[in-house]
């Protein structure tokens, strides 16, 4: 299944992509896209709906991020061996982990901001994983289990203000529009192979990111059972599991965003997403 969520932002409503590419209305059967309804028993509800008998949306609403009410937005660095050594950085030991504040998401075609005075507004398109069976301490082996689906995301990060003062990465992390998130969740079921995806992006139509998530440091099974080490994992939580090489500052000279770039980025069977940059 494809869900998504529609309309305007804070008012969005649940929703299904059929097998037509037509928008279903889940509103009668669901409240959100989040919280019970991405655990396996909430997911087999809307497996058994015929969607021909669903209401059709009109139009073309604005689509808003695939998740409601995330309650974490879990994020790990250097995951792509190339990424690492195109920013200098050692291959980790171990997941570099971080956070992006939950106000950072925001729908896949959304404008993304640039920050008051920053100079250095990057882009990373990313393979997100979101949690449907929470737990904590999670076999490796019975990792896959925990989850409900994937999706697109753009890890927007502020280089400057991630790496350059002091404190944590999480400064540059969850600017305000910095974690768009969809189109739409596509459900475990439907992606063979989630370390087989081709992903890119695209800035004013120059492609600098062309990578495949084969090359990921460390697969979705073990960053599943390692982050519950240290936190309990619940329905609706989302994993953003790294870049590939071609971020803006592995460019030589590094290149950023500017307001008025469009940039596109997509993952294979999940979608794409478009937004413009602007000023905050």
């Amino acid at each position: 299944m494809k869900l998504l969520r529609y309309g305007p932002h804070g008012a969005e409503k649940p929703g299904l992509l059929d097998a037509s590419g037509q928008l279903r209305d889940l509103s009668a059967v669901v409240a959100d896209i989040a919280g019970d309804t991405l655990t396996p028993e909430g997911l087999q509800r809307l497996r058994a709906l015929d969607p021909a008998t669903l209401p059709a949306v009109p139009g073309t609403p604005r689509i808003g991020p695939c998740v409601g009410r995330v309650g974490k937005f879990v994020c790990i660095g250097l995951n792509y061996s190339d990424h690492a050594a195109e920013t200098g950085a050692q291959v980790p030991a171990e997941p570099v982990v971080f956070n992006k504040w939950t106000s950072a998401i925001c729908g896949p075609d959304d404008d993304v901001r640039i920050p008051r005075g920053s100079r250095k507004t990057d882009w990373e398109v990313e393979l997100g994983v979101v949690i449907g069976r929470g737990g904590r301490y999670i076999d490796e082996a019975d990792a896959m289990d925990h989850v409900a689906g994937y999706c697109v995301v753009n890890d927007v990060s502020e280089r400057e203000f991630q790496l350059e003062g002091t404190g944590t990465w999480d400064k540059g992390k969850g600017c305000d529009t910095f974690g768009p998130l969809g189109p739409w969740l596509v459900t475990a079921d439907e992606i063979a192979d989630p370390q087989a995806l081709d992903l890119w992006l695209e800035v004013d139509g120059h492609r600098y990111q062309d990578g495949n998530t084969r090359t990921m440091v460390f697969g979705i099974p073990f960053l599943v059972s390692y982050l519950s080490r240290f936190m309990s994992l619940q329905p609706g939580d989302v994993i953003s599991t790294g870049t590939p090489p071609g971020v803006g500052l592995g460019q030589k000279p590094p290149v950023y965003l500017r307001a008025g770039q469009i940039m596109r980025l997509g993952i294979a069977g999940l979608g794409e997403q478009r937004q413009q940059v602007v000023q905050a």
